[in-house]
């Protein structure tokens, strides 16, 4: 059976790559359903819910990590990912891309629904009566600068790659993850210091939810950055085949433009 395995992948006639069984994508499903049923439990404080919500998560992790070291393996070592297959991999994160923005669609139309009509039980005005809204110009003003800096040096770092020059490379991806790191560090000393918490109205609750969604964001796509920043050190990634770090850094665009529209609708204009 292995024989013919690998006469299929030396002799095959198309350029698209059969992925073998893999137990990975079974193992994410249910992880992510203990994880979601686990945060729902725990916040309505049934018993072991924070047990069901931390082996979901810990699962999750795992699982993702050994699915994305065969996917690593089978495109770095195997040769599995011809231009075929990359162009199938991009269409893909595109497609993830949009479905994010309709995620952040749902959020931002929330703000909105209340921002631009409040309701008399706020009192008709929008920040409600006993909300001390943020300063625009302090920490989200520096989080704006420390946020586009670093989809800056990300893309700095992708043109240091496709030019074959590493120390480019390992210095702009470097500085988009020191980045990132401070710009998650300053937003929860934002919300440890804020004077209001996501139960304070209507929104206390769109507040945190547009903001949290995108520093998730942020944190996700810091790791994926990681990932590609290790890849790099290790010498996975060439000058025509790094996909997935590309795939990387459009994400961290994305999040980029994202907290642009966040930083003037809800910030600025939602604060005044």
């Amino acid at each position: 059976m292995n024989q013919i395995k690998i006469n299929r992948n030396q002799f095959q006639a198309f350029p698209y790559h059969l992925v073998d069984p893999s137990p990975w994508p079974i193992l994410v499903s249910f992880s992510l359903l203990s994880l979601t049923l686990g945060a729902v439990m725990y916040m309505q404080g049934f018993t072991h819910g924070g047990q069901l919500l931390s082996l979901g998560f810990t699962l999750t992790v795992f699982g993702m990590i050994l699915w994305f070291r065969d996917i690593i393996t089978e495109g770095t070592y195997l040769g599995h990912h011809t231009i075929q297959v990359q162009k199938g991999l991009t269409i893909g994160v595109v497609l993830f891309i949009i479905s994010e923005v309709f995620a952040f669609l749902s959020v931002f139309w929330a703000f909105f629904h209340s921002s631009l009509s409040p309701t008399i039980e706020i009192g008709g005005v929008w920040p409600p009566q006993g909300i001390t809204p943020l300063d625009p110009f302090a920490i989200p003003l520096l989080n704006t600068i420390l946020l586009l800096s670093s989809g800056a040096f990300v893309t700095y770092g992708h043109h240091a790659l496709i030019q074959g020059d590493r120390k480019g490379t390992i210095l702009g991806t470097l500085l988009t993850i020191i980045f990132a790191i401070i710009f998650t560090a300053l937003q929860y000393y934002e919300y440890s210091e804020s004077s209001f918490t996501m139960s304070d109205s209507v929104y206390g609750t769109v507040f945190y939810a547009t903001t949290g969604l995108h520093g998730l964001h942020v944190i996700i796509g810091t790791l994926f950055i990681l990932v590609g920043f290790i890849r790099i050190i290790n010498y996975h990634l060439t000058d025509t085949h790094h996909q997935g770090h590309e795939a990387a850094i459009l994400y961290w665009h994305f999040v980029d433009v994202v907290w642009l529209f966040l930083f003037i609708a809800v910030y600025y204009w939602g604060g005044n």
